[in-house]
């Protein structure tokens, strides 16, 4: 009996810890919920100032200049000009553990077709991958951050990154030493399938790696009524096209996801003549970096070799000048349990799903080349405001109920990182 007795004290010695740690969790979720809410207002503000004012990559001077005025206003300190138009604040004690959170600020050359008070000012420009979203949360954690910077146990860095569309940003941003001394770097994007509310994270391969590329295939021109005085590009692109399909399917491991799209094809406008050149090209996508480089050489054979069977000549060109390949985006498996438990602590398990791998090509993946990293996705979705279309969509539209949720994550994410990796 004396035995069961003292069992019986053990459990509810347990029990009461365990439900003192819940309380605490729960208390400290509410707190950081509760902060980003009563910043609603204003986090709506900002985000329709960046939206009403959209500027591609390496031209966000407006953008870029907002997000110092609100800086200013909170006495955060920050660097400028990273990158030519990128911002780096800073909010701790400057001591190590450092991390840091990155949000991109460009926009695409889209014309919006969504009819709103407050929609693109600019014609042929506009906030359509949701990065204005993007710069507003991240301004919303400097805010939290900033008002809770005594209990943080380290530094937070944050990076205002510009030219993510297709322009390597992160990588001029890590070649100006925005990644010195940070150990670990978060950031989320938002995502039309997931609703607003959840998040969306997965361990290892996320976003594929990338090119581009445009070929040209160079016969010799001549009248359609005579196509054996000619060497044809026509036909001889034609095969080039339809062998490259062939690479998936049976030089792909089928387990491996692998992308590969022509975009265009181009020749001479006369209906009776067959050109002299044809021009075609596309993207190619790969789940991991290497196959994507295996990918791209494997390109280049086929289009050279079909094109000498057709008597043509054939150039290749992948425009990394312009054009840089991007790697694939692979979370960091202790960085991403960590936002899965932020997540689950903020919104609840049920609003914390794993993420599906996409195709689609993200430069915080350089980062993650230098140090550990996750990027994981935040829903917007929200039939009742229209929140439905995917990002690079003109009728594109963000629930901004996710603002002040991102604002939260953001702030606990890297508040309780350092927390738990203090020394």
């Amino acid at each position: 009996m004396a035995a069961i007795h003292v069992l019986v004290v053990f459990l509810s010695c347990i029990s009461t810890v365990v439900r003192c740690e819940g309380d605490e969790d729960d208390a400290y979720a509410q707190e950081i919920l509760n902060s980003a809410q009563k910043e609603k207002d204003w986090l709506v503000s900002v985000r329709r100032k960046i939206h009403q004012h959209p500027e591609l990559a390496f031209q966000e001077h407006n953008t870029s200049a907002l997000i110092r005025s609100e800086l200013d206003k909170l006495g955060i300190p920050y660097t400028y000009p990273v990158a030519k138009t990128g911002v780096v604040a800073q909010i701790g004690s400057g001591s190590s553990p450092i991390i840091a959170i990155r949000a991109d600020i460009d926009a695409l050359p889209l014309q919006e077709l969504v009819e709103w008070e407050y929609k693109s000012k600019i014609d042929g420009r506009m906030h359509a991958c949701g990065h204005d979203a993007h710069a507003t949360m991240l301004l919303g954690a400097a805010k939290l951050l900033n008002q809770r910077r005594d209990k943080l146990k380290g530094t937070v860095r944050l990076i205002f990154q510009p030219a993510e569309e297709g322009a390597k940003g992160a990588s001029q941003m890590i070649k100006e030493g925005v990644l010195q001394d940070v150990e670990a770097i978060f950031a989320l994007h938002i995502d039309a399938m997931t609703s607003t509310g959840a998040i969306a994270s997965i361990a290892g391969p996320f976003t594929a790696a990338g090119c581009i590329f445009e070929a040209k295939i160079v016969g010799v021109g001549g009248h359609a009524a005579l196509p054996h005085m000619t060497v044809d590009p026509v036909l001889a692109t034609s095969f080039a096209i339809l062998a490259l399909q062939q690479l998936v399917s049976r030089e792909i491991d089928p387990l491996h996801s692998q992308v590969l799209s022509i975009t265009y094809v181009k020749g001479e406008n006369a209906l009776n003549v067959i050109p002299s050149y044809v021009k075609f090209g596309g993207t190619l996508r790969s789940q991991t970096t290497e196959s994507m480089y295996h990918f791209r050489q494997r390109l280049k054979e086929v289009i050279e070799g079909q094109a000498s069977v057709h008597r043509c000549k054939a150039y290749v060109a992948f425009m990394e000048k312009d054009h840089t390949p991007y790697p694939a985006v692979v979370n960091d498996k202790d960085l991403h349990r960590h936002v899965d438990r932020v997540g689950r602590l903020l919104l609840g398990p049920d609003n914390v799903h794993e993420a599906k791998k996409v195709m689609a090509g993200e430069d915080f993946a350089f980062y993650q080349e230098v140090i550990p990293g996750t990027l994981f996705s935040i829903g917007i979705r929200n039939e009742k405001v229209g929140s439905v279309h995917s990002p690079h969509s003109p009728f594109f539209f963000l629930d901004e109920e996710v603002l002040s949720i991102g604002a939260a994550l953001h702030t606990a994410v890297a508040e309780l990182y350092l927390s738990e990796h203090s020394i």
